[in-house]
């Protein structure tokens, strides 16, 4: 086996345990409270089956703890929002004293978050649900991937709700996707939870949607540009290699 091949199974096998939970959602710089609206497992693991409805909103091996929660975060339009990530649940935030808070460096990847139009953002029910993609930070110039960014800002993403976007019940899907063992299929970690929210304000548009499970295809490579279902196989250690999500 070739030295660099040792280095990153050593890698992979060190980070194992490294996961990571969405805990806190953030409104123009207010702390809406540990857990408060946010569907939430108690163990920190990947999802890793793309075809499985665990890559809604998390569950499957990371049992969601039910009932769910029974607040509804206010949010309005054009409102600056972040997602607080740790490493395992942890009611103070970020802990100094754990290498792997908010999650291991070497989980490089991209960020994203999606929104859903719901009835109620208290429905048990997540599949059929149409999702459109409202933010994204991936591979930067430098080198560095947004999974750098978070561990910088001690596991706060911030973004926009787009002030367009129809007033109502949303689920806010936030989602890590690890790419350090993603050369096969299964390999890309999936971290996602959902928050349950209501955007007040806004206007009339119909953004594009994709569904999930349905927006990754495991099996094929990624290939930049392409649009809707796409592979997440990828190998990030590979010289020259370029990121760009092609999901929507």
């Amino acid at each position: 086996m070739h030295a660099s091949s040792i280095a990153v199974l050593a890698l992979v096998a060190a980070s194992a345990n490294a996961h990571t939970i969405f805990q806190k959602l953030w409104v123009n710089g207010v702390d809406q409270g540990y857990l408060k609206g946010i569907r939430h497992p108690t163990y920190d693991g990947p999802i890793l089956d793309v075809t499985s409805n665990d890559i809604i909103c998390n569950g499957g091996p990371n049992p969601l703890v039910t009932p769910f929660p029974s607040e509804i975060i206010n949010v309005p339009a054009g409102a600056t929002v972040g997602t607080e990530w740790h490493h395992v649940l942890q009611p103070n935030g970020y802990d100094p004293s754990d290498a792997a808070d908010p999650i291991d460096p070497s989980h490089k990847g991209p960020v994203m978050v999606y929104l859903a139009k719901v009835d109620s953002a208290l429905t048990t029910t997540v599949t059929g649900l149409k999702w459109f993609k409202i933010y994204e930070d991936g591979l930067h110039s430098d080198g560095t991937w947004a999974v750098d960014t978070l561990v910088k800002n001690k596991g706060l993403v911030s973004f926009k709700i787009p002030s367009c976007i129809p007033p109502g019940n949303y689920l806010l899907r936030a989602e890590i996707i690890a790419l350090h063992p993603a050369s096969s299929y299964p390999g890309a970690q999936f971290y996602m939870e959902c928050a349950q929210i209501n955007i007040t304000g806004g206007g009339s548009a119909s953004p594009a949607t994709v569904s999930f499970p349905g927006a990754y295809k495991g099996s094929d490579p990624f290939v930049p540009g392409l649009k809707r279902r796409c592979g997440i196989t990828i190998n990030i250690y590979n010289p020259g290699v370029s990121f760009t999500s092609c999901c929507e």
